[in-house]
């Protein structure tokens, strides 16, 4: 739901987005093994606001979640690209990570096998890395993680 309006999901996302977005967990997961604070998590709601409330693929929250839904922005944010969601997770839910200071929006292609990274710079998303192999993310407390990102792909 955002700003109100529901939005259906509907169908399931196909086995090469579910796969897709597990081995990205595992790649992430693996790469911040000596994070103690950062942790990794699959689709849970975060509650915005009263009329916001949304599900992103993967996130990574470095604060401890004390509610049984997140109430603060992650440190990062992963959609991954179905036909039915592309638009709106290139249009509308980039401008909501945004909105909420969000530091990394990652959107995965399953389809292409493209990683596009984005880093929020002066209130503003760039584009910071587009199909890399690996990525240095910088999370909580100086801790900075190299990811491979082509581990996700079979």
């Amino acid at each position: 739901m955002i700003e109100g309006m529901p939005y259906s999901m509907a169908p399931m996302p196909v086995p090469k987005h579910q796969r897709t977005s597990i081995l990205l967990a595992v790649a992430f997961e693996k790469a911040m093994a000596n994070c103690k604070k950062c942790k990794v998590y699959s689709p849970l709601d975060w509650k915005i606001a009263e009329d916001t409330v949304v599900q992103p693929d993967m996130l990574i929250v470095c604060d401890r979640i004390e509610k049984k839904f997140l109430d603060f922005p992650p440190i990062l944010v992963v959609e991954i690209l179905s036909p039915a969601t592309a638009s709106k997770d290139r249009g509308e839910k980039m401008e909501l990570y945004l909105s909420q200071k969000v530091k990394y929006y990652l959107i995965i292609d399953p389809q292409f096998q493209k990683v596009e990274v984005y880093q929020c710079i002066n209130d503003q998303y760039e584009a910071v890395a587009i199909n890399p192999d690996t990525f240095s993310f910088s999370f909580e407390d100086d801790f900075t993680s190299e990811v491979s990102l082509t581990d996700i792909w079979e």
